[in-house]
């Protein structure tokens, strides 16, 4: 998660994490990716339901519940041992979350233990009432996937009329109180759609984006033909960093994210460094306190049937289930070989990211997305889209090459 806005127009400086001794139990949410501990942010599905069919959908998700869904009583337990744990945020997501019944239980369980609770939704059954209810329980952020404006986004989302309910949903969060945001996947079928999101979130003072790279996972694995080429990914990512700055210099700042392709991080330290930023030493050093990928470190994955994973995106692998061994027990058996390379990646990387030299900014980048393209789990990931010389490597040495 590179935070554009953050870094280009300077709205956090190094001094802002440190103030908090950079733990994430004390760090603000806008902060937490600076944490020096990295205890790990937990995706939970809480179901595999959804009321839409989305063509990206990592997760596979489906009409009806899955049989195996933890029960009240275990997510429950759950939660208790993700608190006991230390655990900051816990990001309730689907399927679509509120398809389940006792989401706003789980929610406000969550909230009553300490930890931050936020959503990830497709916005179009967050009714004006949903709305109250989730800002009583003490949510802390709703994202809403939008893959567009109306043509496009419904198009995407398998249903006429998604693009305007999940409109509503904003609006209603956006009246209840609630800070909401977007989310937005890139690809070579909606990249044209990127300014009009953002001619979006100023119509609709919508305060936050966070533009997402495309992961080969679950359905995202039969877009892996239309993810964007090296090129079409560094004009749009030029383009967010613009249209981010524009807002920040007209005085309606917004907060722009670009998630799940760490490259970018050195690639707007080194378009900034081009420019001649006074700023650049102070966002290389958040760039560093950020260490990039933290799949099977600072983020993890519960499944709706308890199964823990290094990421919401590798769900071919499990570490174990919660309904064995507590997810606190799971996420630090260094036993397990995957996990223990997992906590030290860099140490495995190959290719061209062994030899990179921003290895620490970006952490060696998407493994599961590497693994999917090549069947080589430690390959460089192809949506690394630096060049040979701007990694500053002088000879690369084969894929088949350990580090």
């Amino acid at each position: 998660m590179i935070g554009i806005s953050k870094l280009y127009c300077g709205t956090v400086e190094p001094s802002d994490a440190l103030r908090y001794g950079r733990r994430s139990a004390d760090l603000p949410s806008h902060l937490l990716q600076f944490s020096m501990d990295k205890k790990p942010v937990v995706v939970w599905n809480v179901t595999r339901a959804c009321n839409l069919k989305c063509v990206h959908c990592y997760a596979h998700a489906t009409e009806r519940r899955h049989q195996k869904e933890l029960t009240r009583k275990e997510s429950f337990g759950l939660l208790d041992d993700l608190a006991d744990f230390g655990v900051p945020v816990v990001l309730f997501s689907g399927g679509e979350p509120l398809v389940r019944p006792d989401l706003l239980e789980l929610a406000r369980y969550a909230v009553d233990h300490g930890m931050r609770a936020v959503i990830s939704t497709n916005g179009t059954l967050i009714t004006p009432e949903t709305a109250k209810e989730l800002k009583k329980v003490g949510l802390s952020y709703v994202g809403v996937s939008l893959d567009g404006l109306e043509e496009v986004n419904d198009r995407f989302r398998g249903k006429k009329g998604a693009f305007r309910d999940a409109l509503a949903g904003i609006r209603n969060c956006r009246e209840a109180g609630i800070k909401v945001g977007l989310r937005f996947t890139l690809n070579r079928m909606n990249v044209k759609e990127v300014p009009r999101i953002f001619d979006l979130l100023e119509k609709e003072d919508i305060p936050r984006v966070c533009f997402y790279h495309l992961v080969y996972a679950g359905r995202g694995s039969n877009l892996m033909d239309h993810d964007l080429d090296h090129g079409e990914t560094r004009k749009v990512v030029d383009l967010i960093i613009d249209r981010t700055k524009a807002l920040h210099d007209r005085g309606t700042p917004k907060e722009v994210l670009t998630v799940d392709n760490h490259a970018d991080g050195p690639y707007l330290y080194l378009r900034m460094r081009k420019e001649n930023s006074g700023r650049g030493a102070e966002v290389l050093e958040l760039l560093k306190m950020n260490e990039g990928n933290s799949s099977g470190r600072g983020i993890a994955c519960v499944s709706w049937d308890g199964s823990v994973h290094a990421d919401q995106f590798w769900r071919h692998f499990s570490f174990g289930n919660v309904r064995e061994r507590p997810f606190s027990d799971i996420w630090t058996d260094v036993s397990n070989p995957l996990m223990a390379m997992l906590k030290e990646k860099k140490r495995h990387v190959k290719g061209r990211c062994a030899v990179c030299r921003w290895l620490d900014v970006c952490g060696g980048n998407f493994r599961v997305r590497a693994e999917a393209a090549t069947g080589d789990l430690w390959a460089p990931d192809p949506a690394c889209y630096l060049t040979d010389e701007e990694i500053g490597a002088k000879k690369v040495p084969k894929v088949s090459e350990a580090r």
